[in-house]
């Protein structure tokens, strides 16, 4: 079985979900500390041919608290931030079907952070036809005083897993050498080089799935999910 373990990330960009989709179950972090200037909260979008961040406001709360133990501050306008991506993509090609999207994820009646950006994921995993089981990481009865890669391998023994892969861009955390001792196999998924339309931009990657979204069909987009390479 392939395992995929990740962060919760609100609207991330497409890697998240080509990694979703190539593993047989995806874990999310949510009994994990969250960190500050990460993505959790916050992506980046396309307006007037440069990158712009839209964020979700968080309660002020301890710095120790879990991801699932954070919320979402009282001050934060949901309708600001789809009133910014509606002017932004206002003329992109999918942009009535994608608005609508965006807005179930933005106006999701939960203050919790975790739950807030779960939903949001099951909402483009949906779209995209993806069925891999999504499972948090509090549900399984591990050590949650382990950290970094023992607990990625006690997560993925605990699910019975034989074969693990994280983005490439944690090359340097895992050891091919100590998953083999547990019998999984270490993989890296690595997205192929991708460029679209954007407005006749100059092509800014990267940005949030929105933007994806926004510039290629649901067919072009479930297309582009498989253009990745694993090693």
């Amino acid at each position: 079985m392939k395992i995929g373990i990740m962060q919760p990330y609100f609207l991330p960009y497409l890697g998240y979900f080509q990694l979703i989709n190539e593993v047989d179950l995806f874990v999310i972090y949510d009994n994990i500390q969250y960190t500050k200037k990460g993505w959790v909260n916050r992506n980046r979008y396309l307006a007037q041919g440069k990158d712009h961040y839209f964020t979700i406001n968080l309660k002020k709360e301890s710095d120790f608290l879990d991801i699932r133990e954070r919320h979402i501050s009282e001050a934060f306008n949901s309708t600001k931030c789809i009133n910014q991506l509606k002017q932004a993509y206002k003329k992109a090609p999918y942009y009535e079907e994608i608005i609508a999207l965006v807005e179930k994820c933005f106006t999701y009646n939960s203050r919790n952070l975790f739950e807030f950006i779960h939903h949001s994921v099951h909402i483009i995993v949906s779209y995209l036809g993806i069925d891999t089981k999504i499972v948090k990481s509090s549900s399984l009865d591990i050590d949650s005083s382990l950290k970094s890669q023992d607990r990625v391998i006690a997560i993925c023994k605990a699910l019975n897993g034989t074969e693990y892969i994280n983005p490439i861009g944690g090359v340097d955390l895992y050891s091919k050498d100590v998953f083999s001792k547990y019998d999984l196999d270490l993989k890296f998924i690595c997205m192929e080089p991708l460029q679209y339309e954007q407005f006749g931009n100059e092509f800014i990657p990267a940005l949030s799935i929105i933007d994806v979204l926004m510039f290629n069909s649901r067919e072009q987009v479930i297309g582009i999910l498989k253009r990745c390479q694993i090693n």
